[in-house]
């Protein structure tokens, strides 16, 4: 190989070195945490929670309140009103949980209450508002006419497919699964698999029954008794339990199992 091509290709090699770690570094720095909070001001942004870099378009946040332990994908927009700069009084409009996961490139849009409770995971691109557009004067266009508002509720411990969007009214129990793209609104009863545009339950677990129709996979294994904390630590690469240095403020046992 001629020595000019060596030279370009370790250039190469190097350059692409570089940028990764740049980027590496750029998304690290980007970032909001509580104690990294960056230009955002929520009204509550609990321990261990991060947004990844980059953010989608965030505004208002005064009136969006995150807890503990969340995990807010890359590009995931979250908005309160209908353009920043509105004061919108003292209680939060948008509410997420603790232990939440939004995935990368999701919508939440809130104008009168969105309530995301703990533990719930979403795909990716997922759509949520409480708002939508009204078309009762069929002289007038759609998007000059005054919206409706209907409070929207995911109860604890759900997942929200890869595309699915929930409309304003949804009251979803808990752990409930939403399939990949369905359309949800109404209320969903705890314990039930929607799938469908509009979202029909396809399966529902009572405790006479067990789920219906049965579920014809084998299920996953638990994690053995007796797994220590540093093994859990070994075997998933990070820690559950909240740093010492905030154990202390917030209500949350740093002691207790972070499986359950």
């Amino acid at each position: 190989m001629p020595f000019a091509e060596k030279i370009r290709r370790r250039g190469r090699g190097l350059a692409s070195r570089l940028v990764h770690r740049g980027w590496g570094w750029v998304r690290e720095t980007g970032a909001i945490s509580a104690e990294q909070p960056g230009p955002l001001r929520f009204a509550a942004l609990g321990p261990c929670t991060k947004l990844a870099f980059p953010q989608g378009t965030i505004f208002n946040e005064h009136a969006i309140a995150i807890g503990c332990y969340c995990i807010i994908g890359e590009r995931v927009s979250m908005s309160a009103g209908f353009a920043p700069g509105l004061r919108l009084g003292d209680e939060p409009i948008l509410r997420i949980g603790d232990g939440c996961v939004i995935g990368r490139d999701s919508n939440i849009v809130g104008h009168q209450s969105i309530l995301i409770e703990d533990n719930v995971w979403t795909g990716p691109s997922v759509y949520i508002s409480d708002q939508n557009h009204s078309y009762d004067d069929p002289h007038l266009p759609i998007g000059k006419q005054w919206p409706r508002n209907e409070p929207v509720r995911i109860g604890a411990g759900s997942w929200i497919g890869t595309g699915a969007v929930i409309l304003p009214g949804a009251d979803i129990g808990r752990n409930v699964v939403v399939a990949a793209n369905a359309v949800v609104r109404g209320h969903v009863p705890d314990n039930t698999v929607v799938a469908g545009a509009p979202a029909k339950p396809v399966r529902r677990w009572t405790q006479a029954e067990g789920w219906q129709p049965p579920i014809r996979t084998t299920p996953p294994r638990a994690i053995p008794e007796g797994v220590t904390h540093e093994e859990l630590l070994a075997l998933i690469g990070w820690d559950l339990h909240l740093p010492p240095e905030v154990a202390d403020s917030v209500a949350v046992d740093p002691d207790a199992d972070p499986v359950s």
